[in-house]
Formats: C-alpha cells, structure tokens, sequence
C-alpha cells in the first residue's frame, strides 16, 4: 500500500476562511476480481443473483444469459461493496504554511485493501476525530462514506467515529458536506455529476485522462494503478472548486507539483 502526498499553492486563496477542519474525500472502487469467471461458485451465485435483479430492473425482464452475467459484473460490480474493493483514498486540506495557502492532497492507495483502509481508519481517528471535522465530497452520503464504512466492517476494521452515519439522526450528520446535495436546494429527485457540475459554474475542471467507467480497465489490464491515483486527486481538486464556488470563495485551478511515493509497510 502506498501513501502520496502533494501541495498545490497559489496566493489567491489567501482569503480562504473556515478550512483547518475540513476535509475533502474521494475513492477509487474495482470489482473484487477482474472477471467473474474468477469468482468462487459461492460468489458467482450470489452475483448472478444481483444481476437478475439489476436485470430485471433496467430491461424488465429475468431472462438473463451467462455473457450478460459476466458483463454485467464487469461494468457493475465495483460500485457494490459487496462485490468490490477500494484501491485509492485520496483527501484534500486546505492549510497555511508560512503564510502561503495550500490546498493538500494525500493518497492512501494500493492493491491491499485491508492494509489502505486499516492505515486510513487510524489516520482519521487518530487526527481527525473532533467533532469539528467536516467531510466534504461529491455524493459522498449515497457512496463513498457508506461504501468505506461497509468495506471496513466487511474487514472487521473499526470505523472512525467522524464518518460512521449508522443510525445517526439528520441533525447528527451535519458534518457531512456534500456538494451533489447543495446543489439540489431540496430538490431529492436530482442528480449532477462532478464534471457536469464544475461546467455549471464556470470552472474548469481539473479532470482528464480516464473517467470512472474506466477505473478497472486501468487497473486490471493495463496495471496502471497511478493514472487512476491521479484521477482520484482531481475529484477531490474538483470537488474543493465546487465547494469554494458554492461559498463564493474563489479556488483556481491549482497547478500539481510532484511528490515521492511514501510506501507504507
């Protein structure tokens, strides 16, 4: 598993207010192995199962053939915590370093699940369990804390306080920022993609070179695991635009600088 760390400057966000306790979240997901023939029989079961209902659902119909099944875990599975795996945690800050705003973005990123997710649980609970942390991301609520929590506990890693939201009241969760549901302005049946989003208001998106649709095609054929890294710092780039737009605080698209990879034992 390895962690990377980079600082992005510019003095423009000398007006940034509010930010020691907030952090920026996004992660990367593959399905659990590269094909579903790879699976176990106990696995493959339980797997054409969702997909008959996923089946079922987009088509209207339970009759489903065996290449629908395997493509159906191909392009689906990763979005399942049941079925997939985190592979990348990347987490921005926004600081001040002799006088000089940062934003600061670290990866916690490798094939050992376990190792990424034990290392980023005592992370968080060791720096970040104040109940003054706020945690900002992108659809954050529907996906990324659930899918985190679930997969630790599937790990039997305990949960850091600040992202558990089982069974916690509305009122109980208002550390949680999501900017997909800032921008719905109570409109529930809303939904606007990151990218889309940044086009809205004005920004240019830091994004480029793959997409998420092609996460596992990254990592499972081309074994390219750092362009994906890098995919995942420009969610969490994009994603502190969008939150800084939306509070009238301008964020300009920050320039990367590079930094070693620390390999985390």
């Amino acid at each position: 598993m390895c962690v990377k760390e980079l600082h992005l400057h510019d003095d423009v966000m000398q007006k940034a207010q509010n930010h020691q306790n907030l952090l920026f979240i996004d992660i990367e997901t593959v399905s659990q192995q590269r094909r579903y023939s790879q699976l176990s029989s106990e696995w493959q079961g339980l797997w054409t199962k969702k997909a008959t209902r996923l089946h079922r659902y987009e088509h209207g119909s339970s009759d489903i053939t065996s290449a629908d099944i395997a493509s159906l875990y191909e392009d689906k599975a990763a979005i399942y915590a049941e079925y997939g795996k985190v592979i990348c945690i990347s987490i921005g800050r926004i600081s001040t370093d002799d006088d000089v705003p940062q934003l600061r973005i670290k990866s916690y990123y490798g094939h050992d699940e376990y190792e990424l997710l034990d290392s980023f649980a005592m992370m968080m609970s060791r720096h970040f369990s104040s109940g003054q942390t706020r945690i900002c991301g992108h659809n954050i609520r529907e996906f990324d804390l659930p899918y985190l929590c679930r997969r630790m506990l599937a790990h039997g890693i305990p949960i850091p306080s600040v992202i558990n939201v089982q069974g916690k009241k509305p009122w109980e969760v208002k550390h949680i920022v999501d900017t997909l549901e800032l921008w719905k302005y109570g409109d529930y049946k809303s939904y606007i993609s990151l990218d889309c989003l940044c086009a809205v208001l004005s920004i240019d998106s830091p994004k480029g070179g793959i997409d998420g649709s092609q996460v596992g095609h990254h990592y499972y054929k081309l074994e390219d695991i750092d362009s994906i890294v890098a995919y995942c710092e420009m969610d969490v780039l994009a994603t502190a635009c969008v939150h800084e737009r939306m509070h009238y605080r301008a964020l300009p698209i920050l320039h990367q600088s590079t930094a070693p990879n620390l390999r985390v034992a």
